[in-house]
Order: structure tokens, then sequence, then C-alpha cells
């Protein structure tokens, strides 16, 4: 399978023919199990980015559905 342009080549869990359109994800996680509130600072900071994606309510008083998923701790 060709790579779409622009994409980078397959390399460690990232592989291209996995690309396809979305209504905009992020993922942040600390790869050593870590809790962190980095991780919960770079989540938001993603929703901030995701702006652009539609992440915005016309109206101020419902919910788009935009937020965090986060694990809970044991």
């Amino acid at each position: 399978m060709t790579r779409p342009p622009g994409l980078p080549p397959r390399q460690g869990l990232y592989d291209p023919s996995f690309e396809h359109d979305a209504c905009g994800v992020g993922f942040v996680a600390n790869i050593r199990g870590e809790a962190s509130h980095e991780v919960v600072r770079r989540g938001i900071q993603v929703l901030v980015n995701l702006t652009h994606r539609g992440a915005t309510g016309a109206d101020p008083d419902t919910g788009d559905g935009a937020g965090l998923l986060l694990q809970m701790p044991d």
C-alpha cells in the first residue's frame, strides 16, 4: 500500500495506513504508567487545539461532547 503524501513512514506504533478522516481525537498518555498532572494539562491543551475542528458548541448552555476520558486510580 502506498502512503499518502505528507505522512511519515511506518514507525513504532504509528502506521499511516490507519489514517482517515476523524471528528477530532487526541491521545495523551504516560507510557511508563506514572500518574501525572502533566497528562491532564496536555489533555486540556489538546481540547483547546481542537476548536478548529468544531469542538465548540453554538449554544453556550449545552455541551458538545468534547471532553477528557481519564482512568480512575485503583
